[in-house]
């Protein structure tokens, strides 16, 4: 065909056509084309950083874009290999012009069939490789990759892959996706893995071969190449008509439905598509609150008044445009039963002042308070609440946008509850109306309430109940709604503070906002620390407080009176050093003073360990417990625990190493500061320094996961979770403190049913379900060489005992409501797949 009728729109608007479609190693290839004169080598320039390091003919012959363009010379090629200057472990950028200086585009983006204007490189010699690619399913291609460096041993991830299929480039990807699994097992960066879709058009019948390889080195990774099916369309609906014929006549062929159902697997949520994810869940929100309306009102009775709730929203300079999408947002309200009281406090802005009196003459239900001087956030709210003549009192500000369901829902979830004080999910937006960093909240948690105030938006707070609380005060100003909140737990019950599971509100990112960056705001985290001071005074709850990583994250330090007996129980077999490590730890780098160690000696053999135990016991805190019987680690803990007059246990495996002197007056001070806190567990580490344990999430899809696993251990994690304490479902017995009334109240653990996994979960959730609290104290930092001390339960010898406990834990707890959704966790979050990251389908909510 002619060489015009080959090309888009967009190439024909230039004389010339060409790619950058490769960087292979050190090399890079493309092809152009002058349209006007097709037969001539065209000429063009090489820069990398944004520097012209060089000229270049192309002239390598190329004979398939000869056909495809139609033209009658095949010199159009160019190869180019990076000048061994750039080979220097730094990130360059690389790019190419045409001879009139416009962008020759890059097509091997991270999104197929997508051109950029340059690619990023980064070349070194004598790198090594660990990697792995994982399978293909769905058409979507999943690996790992992390490079060693051979001068200082690091593992790091972000590497480029090149994704080729019947030796053909297809795609690069970038292998900076989180898997803490890796992490966990080989060490490094946990931000390694890569996920790559296939296009759908070459999802073709037959076999194909993909091959990954890192660029530049060009090395394949382990599993590379891979062989497999690619099937297209109506493959995949035939596929499904025959699962559900297989299904229904065949059901014992379950491997053969499994492999079907994986190719067919929908593409799933996750942080990194928030934007996507939610824009799915606020058409279903919509549809729950539109079948509880209609419920409500085919309820039979008398007709149920309608709360009126009072919108207060102070105004301060704001950007005009912010301003009226906030306002229109209370507009858009589907509860109709509302007052909004705008305070312009200062009057500052002319413009904005009479938009104000214009939205109020629109309509009778806004109503304007004018500051002739500006009294800042708290003095304008509490202006704005003398005027209030709602049932309910929410919070706004003056930028932010409120879900057109919002007061509907939440008023839909007080009803019928004794809730004075409601508060629901939040994300934000930006300017481009991206929805992006959703706070998606556990269910009320007074603990971690004091290390931050997660609540935040929406609030509503009953009317009385605000007036009883009082108004908000200067002196916090920054930390003012965390200052009230704290003081509404002194007058209102853990049990009338009701968190609304779903996301409602949405907190603006501009350039000057908290929702940007703390920095804007240094003041609110001395605020904040002063008011979470002040109000553990009220409270005569001894304490000192402290800003986390100088943000508005709070540590508590409890300052104790008590110091209860504390039995340290260690079961163990054999093992000699590791357990007399762990030993030596505790008994040097342990500053409390009323506590012993029990070590429950599981049929030691070694000559070695008869010794190291002879030399333990010298030590008048140190005890030996001997049991000759099979491994029962319920069991080992509950003989032990029957044998100790103490208050508190803290059970522990022997591969657990403490490192600061104050770790047992730490989680002791936790457990007796805290109302009916019945467990405390530690931030614990793996050697190489990333998290093992911030706490567990249970739930039915995988009953119990470890979160952040793998994380750094100096970040924070989701909103502050791996590094602030709070309250938890479920916490390992690798290093558990148990209050012993709790522990036998509940019949200790399980050693009939759970005799080596899940004992320590099924503890915690009988604890739960007795009204007990769990705690996780972050500020407790252990190094545990997991599974040291047993191995692992991968291992084919422990797949069938695995394998029925975990039966035992899904049928047991079927019931429980902390089981079902567990409630120190967001409903959002996936448990099954990596938490805190994979969101659930909104269809499943």
């Amino acid at each position: 065909m002619p060489a015009s009728e080959a090309l888009s729109p967009v190439q024909r608007k230039s004389r010339y056509a060409g790619i950058f479609h490769t960087l292979d190693g050190c090399e890079a290839r493309g092809w152009v084309c002058d349209l006007s004169a097709p037969e001539r080598p065209v000429q063009i320039h090489v820069l990398i950083d944004h520097q012209q390091v060089a000229t270049l003919t192309c002239d390598v012959e190329r004979e398939d874009i000869r056909h495809r363009l139609g033209v009658s010379s095949g010199r159009l090629g160019f190869r180019f290999l990076i000048p061994e200057a750039f080979i220097d472990g730094q990130v360059h950028v690389l790019g190419f012009r045409l001879p009139d200086r416009s962008v020759l585009p890059v097509m091997f983006t991270e999104k197929p069939g997508e051109a950029g204007e340059e690619c990023r490189f980064r070349l070194n010699s004598g790198y090594q490789f660990i990697s792995c690619l994982d399978d293909v399913a769905g058409g979507r291609l999943r690996g790992w990759v992390q490079r060693r460096d051979p001068f200082t041993g690091e593992l790091s991830g972000g590497c480029t892959v090149l994704i080729s299929m019947d030796d053909a480039p297809l795609m690069q990807a970038k292998a900076d996706r989180y898997r803490g699994d890796v992490a966990g097992v080989v060490g490094g960066d946990p931000e390694c893995g890569f996920e790559a879709t296939i296009p759908r058009h070459l999802r073709r019948s037959g076999e194909v071969e993909l091959r990954v390889t890192v660029l530049p080195e060009g090395r394949d990774l382990e599993g590379s190449p891979l062989t497999v099916s690619m099937l297209d369309d109506r493959t995949e609906e035939a596929l499904v008509q025959l699962s559900e014929t297989v299904d229904a006549l065949y059901r014992e062929i379950a491997t053969l439905r499994t492999q079907m159902n994986s190719l067919l697997r929908p593409r799933g949520y996750d942080l990194g598509g928030y934007d996507r994810w939610a824009r799915a869940y606020y058409a279903q929100l919509r549809v729950r609150v539109a079948e509880r309306r209609e419920l409500r009102a085919s309820a039979a009775g008398r007709r149920r008044k309608a709360p009126l709730v009072s919108i207060i929203c102070p105004v301060y300079r704001p950007l005009m445009s912010d301003f009226v999408a906030a306002v229109e947002s209370v507009l858009a309200q589907t509860w109709q039963n509302w007052e909004l009281i705008i305070v312009d406090d200062g009057a500052k802005s002319p413009e904005v002042s009479e938009k104000i009196s214009e939205y109020c003459r629109a309509d009778r239900r806004i109503r304007a308070v004018t500051l002739r001087r500006n009294k800042g956030i708290s003095g304008a709210t509490n202006a704005g609440l003398k005027e209030v003549r709602g049932d309910w009192v929410a919070f706004f500000d003056h930028d932010d946008l409120l879900v057109d369901v919002a007061i509907e829902t939440m008023l839909q979830h007080a009803e019928g509850t004794s809730a004075r004080v409601l508060y629901s999910d939040e994300d934000k937006i930006d300017a481009d109306g991206i929805f992006s960093e959703p706070n998606l909240k556990p269910d009320f948690d007074y603990r971690y309430l004091l290390g931050c105030n997660y609540v935040c938006h929406l609030t509503m707070v009953r009317t009385d109940t605000l007036a009883q609380a009082g108004e908000l005060r200067t002196k916090y100003d920054g930390a003012q709604d965390h200052d009230l909140l704290l003081r509404l737990t002194e007058i209102v019950p853990a049990s009338g503070i009701l968190h609304v599971p779903e996301i409602l509100y949405h907190w603006r990112k501009t350039p000057n906002s908290t929702a940007v960056t703390i920095e804007n705001k240094e003041y609110a985290v001395e605020a904040g620390v002063s008011c979470v001071r002040d109000h553990l005074k009220r409270r005569k709850k001894p304490a000192e407080i402290g800003s986390v990583l100088g943000m508005t994250l709070y540590s508590v330090r409890w300052l104790r009176t008590r110091q209860p007996k504390v039995s340290v129980i260690i079961p163990f077999r054999d093992q000699p050093e590791v357990t007399q490590e762990c030993l030596r730890r505790l008994l040097t780098l342990t500053d409390y003073p009323d506590f012993e160690v029990i070590l429950v000696d599981n049929w030691s053999v070694e000559p070695s360990t008869q010794s190291m135990l002879r030399s333990a016991c010298r030590d008048s805190r140190v005890r030996v417990l001997r049991a000759e019987e099979e491994f029962n680690f319920s069991r080992l803990n509950n003989r032990a625990a029957e044998q100790s007059d103490a208050d508190y246990f803290f059970f522990m495996n022997n591969d657990l190493f403490v490192e600061d002197e104050s770790w047992l007056s730490r989680i002791v001070s936790e457990a007796e500061a805290g109302d009916r806190v019945a467990a405390v567990g530690g931030k614990y580490l793996y050697p190489n320094g990333r998290v093992q344990h911030v706490g567990v999430a249970v739930g039915p899809e995988a009953i119990a996961v470890h979160v952040h696993k793998g994380l750094p251990g100096d970040q924070s994690g989701y909103v502050g979770h791996a590094i602030l304490t709070h309250e938890v479902t479920a916490v390992t017995g690798a290093g558990m403190l148990v209050r012993a009334e709790a522990f036998r109240a509940v019949g200790g653990f399980d050693e009939e049913n759970l005799r080596v996994a899940y004992n320590d979960v099924d503890l915690c959730l009988k604890l739960r379900s007795a009204d007990w609290k769990i705690i996780q104290c972050n500020e407790f930092v252990a190094t545990h060489h997991e599974s040291l001390s047993r191995g692992s339960d991968d291992q084919q010898m422990h797949e069938a005992r695995f394998f029925g406990e975990s039966q035992y834990m899904r049928e047991k707890w079927a019931e429980s409501r902390f089981f079902a959704r567990d409630p120190a966790y967001s409903r959002f979050f996936s448990i099954g797949k990596l938490p805190y990251h994979d969101l659930r389908d909104p269809l499943s909510l």
